[in-house]
């Protein structure tokens, strides 16, 4: 989607947990590896970006986890799900975001990642060993996801 403006945008993305391991996939233009996400579009909340980014990134129809829900009351009020996660960063020298991030489990779907994209489940013990240059935001909400989904087991 284009900018919607020129110098910040509001973008969502899920840190989805698996079998004791999170998805995370090398971004295309930036060659780090990150959580799918990207852009919220104009016509949708940063749930409804959220889930469709990781539909189109992976595959996969995710679950929002947080400790709200999301319940619609009538046309014009709808609850959402919190973001686990509320951080504002430099995309590169002119444009920042400000990222919903939630954490997600999957519900449907299989992986299928966008084309030429490298998309891997990583452990903690990969996450911890940094191998992988993980920025300190990715890295800390990767773990943070991975305790959460350990302590509702």
């Amino acid at each position: 989607m284009a900018h919607i403006h020129e110098k910040i945008d509001f973008t969502a993305s899920v840190y989805i947990v698996k079998d004791d391991c999170v998805l995370l996939h090398k971004h295309k233009k930036l060659g780090t590896w990150l959580q799918p996400g990207g852009h919220i579009e104009l016509d949708e909340d940063p749930n409804q970006a959220a889930m469709r980014e990781a539909k189109e990134e992976t595959g996969f129809d995710v679950e929002l986890i947080g400790s709200g829900s999301a319940t619609r009351y009538n046309d014009r009020i709808k609850d959402l799900v919190p973001p686990m996660f509320l951080n504002r960063h430099a995309f590169d020298d002119t444009h920042e975001h400000i990222d919903f991030s939630y954490f997600g489990r999957v519900i449907g779907g299989e992986l299928i990642p966008e084309d030429g994209v490298e998309m891997r489940w990583i452990s903690r013990e990969e996450i911890d060993s940094n191998n992988l240059q993980l920025n300190e935001a990715t890295r800390h909400h990767a773990l943070a996801a991975l305790d959460y989904f350990a302590q509702q087991r």
